[in-house]
């Protein structure tokens, strides 16, 4: 089928499988937690996996950084070097460096850092979403779009004017200077805490051991080492969940795909827009329909009824009663035209009884048979039923003025979350929203209501028109 309009009828929310598993777990009393900080706070935290991907998180951290934070560091040097210079000239080591020195360094620093940084923070970042993997079980995303045009200058324009290429040196920067220095500090006490463990293994006479005041020569001395060593595990274990929770805390948050989030913003916000939109409007339409009913409709009859009884005064055969009788019947045509029209608007048989009433009346004044197969009893929100009568009310119209259909058929279904509503007529087909049938409006029409319109119209025909509009 060719789709036309905006929009899905049923739609899965992205992660309700997931959530649907973790309700279940959370029921039975065993949440999985998805980063290691979420992690750290559960008993269980030492007997999972999340200790281990935070060690094996914490020692590949120095690892990013000699890769790609040492290169850095040396190429933006003329950026920390007037430090130095200040400081030795106030030590009286060196010559005070002269006026235009430090502000030379400084902008030669700061050009190699926005020509070269961003190279270095790419393959940084894609690393960085990689480590991410091993704390955080959610997919970042990737703050990167496509060139606009092929070739290597639209794709180096892109790059340096993104601002996730920026996040991503941020964050290089930060991992080299704050998060490489405190997984090496943590190694370096796993390491006295190893040595804690096996110290009635490693002392002895000939090469006593010494870990700060203690020193053990025998390996009874040494027994009293190991419960330290157990605490001392036990909190770089701790610790190093800590340190790596934070740095995929902060690698999350400056590499999340910020464009989708803005645009998922945006668009809840145009969706919450257009339902107050669709509000407004039935609240509208149901204002000019009983305006309509009970104003203009009940001053027409009133005035039908008043030159009904002028005629009863006035001679049969005079010129003014004929005048009288037809302004009484052009009166009675008025009132006809109104009534087709509030029908039009909102029919009241819909209101009263739903879709399963409406339609078939709808049929019934139809000048092609209409067959109404099948609707479903139950009633639809009134937004819903109101657009579902109107696509069967134009639909039907396109098939009278343009399909030259001797029959056609109308049927209602739910299916899921959805209203589904297929007409389908024999007429000679080849139907195209671009030829101003109103095929356009009704698509339109559904996809304000979040729904979706399916067309098939071969040369020929069978012409089928479906419409699913969301009613959960």
């Amino acid at each position: 089928m060719e789709e036309h309009g905006v929009g899905a009828a049923v739609r899965t929310a992205p992660g309700t499988a997931r959530r649907t598993g973790r309700s279940a777990a959370e029921g039975s009393g065993r949440a999985r937690p998805d980063t290691v900080l979420q992690a750290l706070g559960t008993r269980r935290f030492l007997i999972s996996a999340w200790p281990w991907r935070a060690l094996l998180h914490a020692a590949t951290t120095p690892l990013s950084a000699l890769f790609f934070g040492v290169p850095l560091l040396v190429l933006t040097l003329p950026l920390y070097l007037p430090a130095f210079l200040v400081a030795e000239a106030r030590d009286g080591l060196a010559a005070a460096p002269s006026a235009g020195t430090v502000p030379a360094l400084l902008a030669s620093g700061a050009v190699l850092m926005a020509v070269f940084g961003p190279l270095l923070a790419l393959p940084a970042g894609r690393l960085e979403r990689f480590r991410l993997r091993l704390v955080d079980g959610r997919d970042p995303g990737t703050g990167h779009r496509p060139p606009a045009e092929p070739g290597l200058w639209a794709w180096l324009r892109r790059r340096y004017t993104e601002a996730a290429t920026w996040a991503e040196l941020g964050l290089l920067v930060l991992t080299t200077a704050l998060f490489a220095p405190l997984s090496l500090g943590l190694a370096m006490l796993g390491v006295v805490a190893a040595i804690m463990l096996s110290a009635p293994l490693l002392a002895s006479e000939q090469v006593p051991l010494t870990i700060g005041p203690v020193q053990s020569e025998t390996a009874a001395e040494a027994v009293p080492m190991m419960p330290v060593g157990v605490l001392m595990l036990v909190a770089v274990v701790y610790a190093a969940g800590g340190l790596a929770g934070a740095h995929g805390a902060l690698a999350r948050a400056l590499l999340r795909d910020r464009g989708t989030a803005e645009l998922r913003a945006e668009l809840t916000e145009v969706t919450r827009s257009r339902a107050r939109l669709v509000d407004a409007f039935e609240s509208e339409r149901r204002r000019i329909e009983r305006d309509l009913h009970d104003g203009a409709q009940q001053r027409l009859v009133a005035l039908s009824m008043q030159l009904g009884l002028a005629r009863l005064d006035l001679p049969a055969d005079s010129p003014a009663a004929q005048s009288v009788a037809e302004a009484q019947e052009q009166a009675k045509r008025a009132i006809a035209e109104l009534r087709e029209l509030i029908r039009g608007i909102h029919p009241q048989v819909l209101t009263d009884r739903g879709l399963a009433a409406a339609l078939p009346e709808l049929a019934d004044r139809s000048p092609v048979p209409v067959e109404v197969a099948a609707v479903p009893d139950e009633r639809f929100p009134d937004h819903i039923e109101g657009t579902a009568y109107f696509v069967v009310s134009e639909a039907l119209a396109n098939v009278a003025k343009h399909s030259g259909a001797t029959r056609a058929e109308v049927a209602a279904r739910r299916e899921g979350g959805a209203l589904v509503v297929d007409v389908t007529d024999d007429g000679r087909g080849g139907a195209d929203p671009a030829d101003g049938t109103g095929l356009t409006g009704l698509a339109d029409r559904v996809a304000v209501m979040d729904g979706r319109m399916l067309l098939s119209s071969p040369p020929g025909g069978p012409t089928v028109l479906r419409v699913e509009l969301p009613c959960q």
